[in-house]
């Protein structure tokens, strides 16, 4: 397992951390300029940040940099109640791809979706099974695309508790079962980011871990999980300060053949993003040596 402690060569920023400095939004050049000053040598960002700043922006700022990006947020959101939204979920799908190939993203992170449109409270039906094919097929159609841009897709199972308007897809095993039915040769091309905070519960994470193998270890996120949690969704915490066993789980990783970077993904709406960012960036890179 790789020794953390004397610097943070392998942190990278999910740019969701710092999107928010004293609890106002901040432009994504600026965090990136944050990170740069700080040595910190890789993000994640978000694609309605890198819209807002513009894609071409952002693509030179990388370059200027010399930054990497351990993966790109995000595609996926697959499911939908008609011809008409699989169409749009397909075009904005391919559309995530180029951005990412774009930036030279390790990888295109799919957060799948759920029941159509349980996320603005208004769900089109109650089939979480047929939401779950469509997500296998969305995967399937895009990874052809995909592949075509040597793009790596890494579907992120969330945890349960997101099921209905978030992700349909909620443990390892099954994002792996979606990985064996459409990629069985494991090629490199589909895989699975591993996010603390969503599976550090799940009784099979070790197992499963072992069953995707180096090849689709794609990403890691990391983060805490508060006791107690007062918003399920904006209410992270920063590592070390909560239950999970972080280094556990990244040396079950790293025995596998991980050796990518540990990215820090945080929403904090009543904490880390009530902060400066500067603050934030720097206790950051104090935990990442002491608690990742």
């Amino acid at each position: 397992m790789r020794d953390f402690s004397a610097d943070h060569r392998w942190l990278s920023i999910n740019t969701a951390t710092v999107r928010k400095s004293r609890g106002a939004e901040l432009p994504l050049p600026e965090i990136i300029e944050a990170c740069a000053r700080r040595d910190i040598r890789a993000i994640s960002p978000w694609r309605d940040q890198v819209a807002a700043a513009g894609l071409e922006t952002i693509s030179r700022l990388v370059k200027a940099h010399g930054l990497e990006l351990s993966g790109y947020c995000r595609g996926g959101m697959f499911p939908a109640a008609d011809t008409q939204g699989l169409r749009a979920a397909r075009n904005d799908n391919r559309r995530a791809v180029d951005e990412a190939r774009e930036l030279n993203a390790a990888c295109l992170v799919l957060v799948v979706g759920g029941l159509p449109g349980a996320l603005a409270g208004k769900p089109a039906h109650k089939d979480i099974a047929l939401a779950r094919g469509q997500v296998r097929d969305g995967i399937g159609e895009l990874l052809e695309y995909a592949r075509s841009a040597n793009m790596p897709l890494a579907i992120e199972p969330l945890h349960p508790m997101y099921a209905a308007d978030r992700a349909c897809i909620n443990t390892m095993e099954q994002a792996l079962d979606i990985c064996d039915e459409l990629d069985p040769a494991r090629s490199g091309a589909l895989g699975v980011a591993v996010d603390v905070y969503h599976v550090w519960w799940d009784p099979k994470l070790k197992a499963q871990i072992e069953r995707a193998g180096r090849k689709r270890l794609l990403a890691l996120h990391v983060c805490d999980w508060l006791t107690p949690t007062v918003d399920m969704l904006n209410d992270r915490g920063m590592m070390g300060d909560g239950v999970i066993d972080i280094p556990q789980i990244r040396g079950w990783m790293e025995v596998c053949g991980f050796a990518g970077y540990s990215e820090v993904e945080i929403f904090s709406t009543g904490n880390w993003w009530q902060r400066d960012c500067a603050e934030v960036l720097d206790i950051c890179i104090q935990r990442h040596r002491s608690a990742v």
